[in-house]
């Protein structure tokens, strides 16, 4: 992989040793070669309004998005809303919701969900960060989510593969998600942050993967910082290409 240098100045303190400038042309170029790769690319959990993508995402943790849209359906289907959700039978919702693992700790979650929801925003789901995060179970991670896709207001979802592609493409060495999202939110014009963040979900779950990534087969390999940390040859890397999110 060959960094551009960027001749109007020295290095700026970047992860790559790169200037600023030459760093934020490399991120764009990368971003848009991903997004020839993934122009499909969208949220994977599957939901019809805010509720439904507020409670989907936050039984996504430890868990893959295919297993949430397994249950989300039988569970929709019986708690509609968040009136529903705050007076649901305990019991009813951790049976419900039990494939997608620590379904205990994901029920105390939701029926404080639901009741907060209630009691300080009349049942509805608020459009700002401010008052996402003050919600049982949401952090900034879900509040973007939300945001983004259901209220469409820019924002930076930094899970384990926005996390983990950031820091191999050199855009940022920080490992606080907080400080990943200010990041990479400074390379990229706000109005694409939404998006990006789904393209870099998809290449991460299909070609970057965290342990073996098929670099062979990567769009952005010649940009790369880490490119040979996975498989170089084509063909093997093809093979660990991924179609579909796991399940």
């Amino acid at each position: 992989m060959s960094v551009d240098s960027d001749p109007a100045g020295p290095a700026d303190q970047t992860p790559t040793g790169e200037s600023a400038l030459a760093l934020t042309r490399r991120a764009r170029r990368m971003a848009r070669l991903l997004q020839e790769r993934y122009p499909d690319a969208h949220c994977e959990l599957d939901f019809e309004d805010a509720f439904q993508l507020l409670v989907a995402t936050v039984l996504s943790a430890q868990t893959t998005d295919v297993r949430v849209n397994g249950v989300t359906p039988t569970l929709f289907a019986r708690f509609p809303d968040a009136h529903a959700l705050a007076t649901a039978d305990r019991a009813e919702v951790e049976a419900i919701i039990q494939p997608t693992g620590f379904f205990r700790a994901k029920t105390e979650s939701l029926l404080k969900l639901g009741a907060a929801l209630v009691e300080r925003f009349e049942g509805q789901v608020p459009a700002r960060l401010t008052d996402l995060v003050t919600l049982p179970g949401v952090g900034r991670k879900t509040a973007n989510v939300v945001l983004g896709n259901a209220f469409d207001v820019p924002g930076i979802t930094v899970d384990t593969h926005v996390g983990r592609l950031a820091r191999r493409f050199g855009w940022t060495d920080a490992e606080d998600p907080v400080a990943v999202e200010h990041a990479v939110g400074a390379l990229f014009p706000r109005r694409e942050w939404t998006q990006l963040s789904h393209v870099l979900i998809f290449h991460g779950r299909r070609t970057c993967h965290a342990r073996k990534p098929a670099c062979g087969a990567c769009p952005v390999a010649r940009l790369c910082p880490a490119y040979g940390v996975g498989e170089t040859d084509p063909v093997a890397a093809a093979a660990l290409v991924r179609t579909a999110p796991r399940a």
